[in-house]
């Protein structure tokens, strides 16, 4: 009866444990916290987008984290619950989100409302590493996005509609390292609309 017991809490567990965000995004063990600032580029001028910053847990998700404008202005903030993830935004109602396991490496992460009206859902399928193999979008634009890697590195991302049309295909390049292998400045560009935008990583170690 304890075996039984000890089984389904296993399980119940599982269904509202997410991916490490150090595993999907080929992080080291260790990462107490982070800064993420995003750009675009264009004619070799960058201009900020937004800046995240990132608490994680011991076992590599993240904890808080901050998003703000390039004024300052806060975009979003999330904590991590017990059995979900709240996120809140200045102008609307806060998001909680659940994350369901599926088979075959695969999550299901809903976001309501406290009312509890759904405003968006996605299905993460991952590869046997922890990293993102596909997104497919279950409520708002239904696209679904292609991880691909190179070498153990994400080298592009590709988006279709539902009818599996191309919608963006994106090159991904680390430029930069530190000793632990964490990219610190990576590069996307558009092949469609040649958009360029650089995201430099600052980590802190334990």
């Amino acid at each position: 009866m304890r075996v039984l017991l000890f089984f389904i809490l296993l399980l119940i567990l599982q269904s509202c444990t997410s991916k490490k965000y150090t595993k999907i995004r080929l992080l080291p063990e260790g990462i107490k916290s982070a800064t993420e600032e995003i750009f675009v580029v264009d004619n070799n001028q960058k201009k900020l987008l937004q800046k995240k910053e990132m608490v994680f847990t011991k076992n590599g998700r993240i904890k808080y984290s901050k998003t703000v404008d390039s004024l300052g202005n806060l975009l979003q903030e999330t904590e991590k619950k017990l059995w979900f993830v709240v996120e809140r935004y200045p102008n609307k109602e806060p998001y909680y989100c659940k994350t369901r396991w599926k088979p075959n490496q695969r999550e299901r992460i809903s976001c309501y409302t406290q009312k509890q009206y759904k405003q968006n859902e996605a299905i993460y399928h991952y590869n046997t590493d922890g990293t993102i193999d596909k997104i497919v979008d279950n409520f708002t634009t239904f696209y679904t996005q292609y991880y691909f890697y190179t070498n153990k590195a994400l080298s592009k991302i590709v988006t279709k509609d539902k009818n599996d049309l191309l919608i963006d295909e994106v090159l991904v390049r680390c430029e930069t390292k530190d000793e632990k292998g964490t990219c610190l400045k990576e590069t996307r560009i558009s092949t469609k609309t040649n958009r360029k935008e650089e995201i430099l990583f600052f980590p802190i170690y334990d």
